[in-house]
C-alpha cells in the first residue's frame, strides 16, 4: 500500500452543452429538425425550457407534446411530427434518455488519495489509484483495487474484495468475505456479509448457527441504501452480474440472483432461495426460502412467493384495494371458504 495525499477539494464536472446533432451521432438516433439545437440539462414535457432535453415514451403523455418548451424531445418514429422542435428519434426513448441524461449527471470528481483519518490494516492491499474518504476502516486481507472509490465513513471488515472502479458512496459495511466484482455500486447505510440469520434449538433455547460462507457480488450489480445481504452458512450468498437492488431489501444467506434482475425496495428474499435470470420483482415481495424462480418472471408488487415458479411470466397474490367496509366483508367470508368449498363438493355428488 502507497500512502498518498488526499486531495483537499473535489473537483466537479464544469456546465457543459450538446447539440442535438451531436447527441443523435454519438447514441445512434435519427435527428429530425434543426441540429444546432443545444441543451444544458434534462426535464420532463410539462417543465422543460428551451435549453432542455426530454423524452416521450409513455403515449398517456403524448397530449403534453405539441406545448412542450424542450429543445430537443427524443421518442418514436411516430411521435416525431407532433414535436415542435429538434426531435431524436429512437426505438426504445426511456432507454435513449437515459443514456443522455447521464451526460448531464453532475458528479464529484474523485480524485486518488487516501484521508488522513482513514484506518489501513498493515496487511491489506489498496491500489495506488483509489480514493479512500475520512474515517474509513480496512481489514486485514482486504483488497481494493484500481480505481475503486471508498467513501466516508465505509467499513471493509477481513478478507473483502473491492473490484476495480466500484464504489462505496458512505457508511457502506462490508463485514467479511465479501467478494465485490467489477464497476459494483453501492448506497449509503448498506451491509454485506453479516451473520445470516440460522438458529438451531435445543433445549428450550436458541444455538446460532456458524456463518461461514461468504457473499459474492457479480460486475455492474447495484446495491441500494440500507440494504442487507448476508453472508452464506457454508456457501457464498451470490448475486450475478448486472443485479439491481433497491433501498431497504433483505437478501437473505444462501440465496442466489441470476444476472440482470432487478428487486424493488422492501422486498425480503428468505433463506436459500434461487432466483433466476431477468426477473422484476415489485416493492415489499416476499419471498419464501428454499424455492426457486425461473428466468424471465415478473412478481407484483406486495405479493408473497410461497412455492416455486417454474414458468415465467407476470404472477400476484393478495387481493387488489377495495373500501374498507367491502374489504371487512370478504375478509370475514375467507374464513368461511374451507366450509363452503365442503358444501359444494357434497351437493355436486348429490348431483351425480
Amino acid at each position: 500500500m502507497t500512502a498518498v495525499i488526499y486531495p483537499a477539494t473535489l473537483a466537479r464536472v464544469n456546465t457543459i452543452s450538446y447539440t442535438a446533432s451531436e447527441l443523435a451521432q454519438r447514441f445512434g438516433l435519427e435527428l429530425h429538425g434543426d441540429g444546432d439545437t443545444a441543451v444544458t440539462g434534462v426535464a420532463t414535457l410539462a417543465h422543460a425550457g428551451p435549453g432542455q432535453l426530454s423524452f416521450l415514451a409513455n403515449p398517456r403523455y403524448r397530449s403534453q407534446l405539441e406545448g412542450s418548451q424542450a429543445g430537443i424531445v427524443v421518442l418514436r418514429a411516430e411521435d416525431a411530427a407532433h414535436a415542435p422542435h429538434a426531435a431524436l428519434i429512437a426505438r426504445d426513448p426511456y432507454t435513449s434518455y437515459a443514456r443522455i441524461s447521464a451526460l448531464f449527471e453532475k458528479l464529484p470528481q474523485r480524485t486518488a488519495g487516501i484521508h488522513p483519518s482513514a484506518v489501513i490494516d498493515p496487511a491489506a492491499q489498496v491500489a495506488d489509484n483509489v480514493h479512500i474518504g475520512p474515517f474509513v476502516s480496512i481489514g486485514a486481507g482486504s483488497v481494493i483495487e484500481d480505481g475503486a472509490v471508498i467513501g466516508a465513513g465505509c467499513v471493509i471488515g477481513e478478507d473483502c474484495v473491492v473490484g476495480a472502479g466500484s464504489e462505496l458512496i458512505a457508511r457502506v459495511t462490508l463485514v467479511a468475505r465479501v467478494r465485490l466484482g467489477k464497476r459494483v455500486r453501492i448506497h449509503p447505510g448498506a451491509v454485506l456479509g453479516a451473520a445470516g440469520f440460522g438458529l438451531a434449538m435445543e433445549a428450550g433455547r436458541w444455538v446460532n448457527v456458524p456463518q461461514l460462507g461468504g457473499v459474492r457480488i457479480g460486475d455492474d450489480c447495484e446495491i441500494g441504501a440500507n440494504t442487507c445481504i448476508d453472508r452464506g452458512a457454508l456457501e457464498d450468498t451470490v448475486l450475478d452480474e448486472d443485479v439491481r437492488v433497491d433501498n431497504l431489501v433483505q437478501i437473505a444467506h444462501n440465496v442466489q440472483i441470476g444476472a440482470h434482475t432487478a428487486i424493488a425496495g422492501s422486498t425480503g428474499i428468505a433463506g436459500s432461495a434461487k432466483i433466476g435470470r431477468y426477473c422484476l420483482l415489485g416493492g415489499a415481495v416476499g419471498v419464501v426460502g428454499h424455492l426457486e424462480i425461473c428466468d424471465k418472471v415478473v412478481v407484483t408488487g406486495k405479493s408473497v412467493v410461497r412455492n416455486s415458479i417454474t414458468e415465467p411470466g407476470e404472477y400476484s397474490s393478495g387481493t387488489p384495494l377495495t373500501d374498507n367496509r367491502t374489504w371487512r366483508k370478504n375478509a370475514a367470508r375467507f374464513k368461511q371458504l374451507d366450509t363452503m368449498a365442503r358444501k359444494l363438493g357434497a351437493i355436486s355428488k348429490e348431483k351425480e
